[in-house]
């Protein structure tokens, strides 16, 4: 688990997801959150293409969902997948539940397939007060969200968590994990990869000549 964790480069994606626990939560629960999430997270152990849907990036996530755990961090405990959720009458369903066993809260993930946008910090702090108005109970803390999307741009999400009454997290998400910083430069790129073949093709078939 630990060599996973390395490889993936924890120790340089922790607490980087941009939030507004600051603001949102009391210390020390604010900064136990912030160092909580990270950004990206890298979902390399999902068979997916880039064009994925969120249904399908979610559907995958459960079927791994040891790994999804592991990738996620020590204390989170799954709660359910679709979560039903009934307000006003009408009908509402969160992607995935999770409860966090140290933060003491329940914790919402939104899954985007697509660049952040500000609409999403609203929907998201929506389904988080409908959770501490259905779910939560007075030994919990206030539920937590974090929203997943194929990127994001950080000055974006600080202007849209900037209003918002709960506390949000955002972050990337990486189907393919990235080379390390100190080997990009010694591997060849796919181009000089392709060049290389198609020379080799060309003397294969010269010398079968």
């Amino acid at each position: 688990m630990l060599l996973a964790q390395i490889d993936t480069a924890l120790f340089g994606r922790a607490a980087q997801a941009p939030n507004n626990f600051a603001a949102q939560l009391p210390s020390p629960q604010s900064d136990l959150a912030r160092a909580t999430l990270k950004d990206p997270y890298v979902f390399d152990f999902l068979s997916l293409s880039a064009d994925a849907t969120e249904r399908d990036l979610e559907a995958a996530l459960v079927d791994h969902i040891t790994r999804f755990l592991l990738e996620l961090g020590a204390g989170f405990a799954y709660v359910g997948r679709q979560v039903h959720l009934e307000v006003g009458g009408e009908d509402f369903y969160l992607d995935l539940l999770f409860y966090h066993l140290k933060l003491r809260s329940y914790i919402v993930i939104e899954l985007k397939t697509s660049a952040f946008k500000p609409e999403y910090a609203g929907q998201i702090s929506f389904y988080l007060s409908a959770v501490d108005a259905l779910m939560k109970t007075e030994a919990d803390h206030p539920t937590i969200g974090l929203l997943l999307c194929q990127e994001h741009n950080r000055l974006i999400v600080e202007y849209a968590l900037r209003g918002m009454g709960n506390p949000i997290g955002v972050a990337q998400y990486q189907l393919v994990a990235e080379l390390p910083v100190e080997l990009r430069g010694s591997l060849p790129s796919v181009e000089v990869l392709t060049r290389e073949l198609k020379s080799d093709a060309r003397r294969d078939k010269s010398d079968s000549a």
